[in-house]
């Protein structure tokens, strides 16, 4: 089948040392700026300074992670710690890059959660203002770069207005799937592939390891929402619901949002204040965005709830890494995969245009004052380019001295 041959030869490294799980524990204390640039760290890391793989075999990593569901900067990860070494490489991978910023947002969460630690209101303001901007910046750079021509602009707009006008925690994924149904037939120019290379073999493990990868990713799709049926409560709610949108969600990052929206304050496990206020804290830090299920987690029920949504809103993403990875690079070069994959990804913009407003601008902006600061904290993203982690500190102590 293709999965028990030897990981490819790779160019000597420059040091063994670090090894993966420790490399990756550096780039999860650095890699601020979103899932974009977290690849860019990642292939400045394992391609440029260690050589671990030739630039065409990350390309595949990046147009795989692209495809699939999940939170795509980790899930390059995975698949980098799959390639170097195994199953256990991935893990540390995955550990390494997530643990940062996951240790804060659990810890944030308890803090609040437990009736402890309380943040000023107008703290909470500035946290909700500088997400506010994050998310509009990242609405801008996207559109600009995945909505090109007039069919994926229309289906971007018309995504938009399906995920405000009809919400639901499946919208996204019916709207995602559409969208690359219509990229298929309309899309003539799916933009640039990424570069071909020869055929790489896949990781070395045994054959049968894909196989349970994917019947457990789809077994857990299936039996969790049947457990939180069974017996509701906000365990079995909050979990099934961060495993969902892990296996559901496209385009990672920001677009967690509306889903995760869904999860813990349509639930009743968390109040929207809270739960803005945490997203704009997760934009400050570091690392993957999805350790905010770690933080919804935390403040509905303690560190340990924490704990147990982070590992389900990936263990998704991981569990399709491990299935596709031998066979993505035989089929991502396919003219119909390259079409839909440019449908899906213009779709995703429409997604996050419509968090933005929703609930982004709608709970963020109620006054002039608070309008302002969101024009100003968008402008120090996009014109002079702050460092989203001093923006939110900077939103934070504004909304403080003035908002509270």
């Amino acid at each position: 089948m293709g999965f028990d041959r030897p990981v490819e030869s790779l160019p000597p490294a420059r040091s063994e040392r670090p090894g993966v799980g420790l490399t990756f524990l550096q780039l999860g204390l650095v890699s601020f700026g979103g899932p974009v640039a977290h690849i860019g760290y990642i292939r400045d890391e394992v391609v440029g300074r260690r050589r671990w793989m030739a630039e065409s075999r990350y390309a595949d990593l990046v147009a795989l992670a692209q495809f699939l569901p999940g939170p795509a900067s980790s899930q390059v990860g995975i698949g980098v710690g799959l390639l170097r070494g195994g199953l256990p490489g991935s893990l540390r991978a995955w550990l390494g890059f997530t643990t940062p910023s996951a240790a804060l947002m659990i810890g944030a969460g308890v803090a609040l959660g437990s009736g402890g630690v309380h943040l000023p209101d107008g703290v909470l303001v500035g946290l909700e203002l500088a997400a506010a901007a994050v998310v509009a910046l990242a609405v801008v750079q996207m559109a600009r770069a995945l909505c090109r021509g007039w069919v994926r602009a229309a289906l971007a707009a018309a995504v938009a207005a399906v995920a405000l006008l009809i919400p639901g925690p499946f919208t996204a994924v019916v709207a995602l799937a559409v969208a690359g149904l219509v990229g298929v037939v309309l899309v003539r120019d799916p933009g640039s592939q990424a570069e071909q290379g020869e055929e790489a073999p896949g990781p070395r493990m045994p054959g049968w390891v894909p196989v349970v990868a994917i019947s457990l990713f789809a077994a857990l799709l299936v039996l969790l929402p049947a457990v939180a049926r069974a017996w509701p409560g906000t365990w079995t709610t909050l979990i099934a619901g961060c495993y969902r949108t892990g296996a559901l969600v496209f385009g990672g990052g920001h677009v967690v949002l509306p889903l995760l929206q869904d999860v813990a304050v349509d639930s009743g496990a968390l109040d929207q204040g809270d739960f803005v206020a945490g997203y704009g804290l997760a934009n400050a830090l570091p690392g993957p965005l999805f350790t905010f299920a770690g933080y919804l987690g935390a403040a509905a029920g303690g560190a340990v709830l924490g704990v147990a949504c982070l590992v389900a809103i990936f263990l998704p993403g991981y569990l399709l890494v491990v299935a596709a990875l031998g066979h993505w690079h035989r089929v991502r070069g396919r003219p119909r995969v390259q079409r839909a994959l440019s449908a899906v990804n213009a779709a995703v913009v429409g997604l996050l245009a419509a968090a933005l407003y929703d609930p982004v601008l709608v709970t963020a902006v109620t006054g002039w004052a608070e309008a302002a600061m969101a024009v100003l904290a968008f402008v120090a993203l996009a014109r002079f380019r702050v460092a989203p982690h001093l923006l939110v500190l900077a939103c934070a102590l504004v909304g403080w001295a003035v908002l509270g």
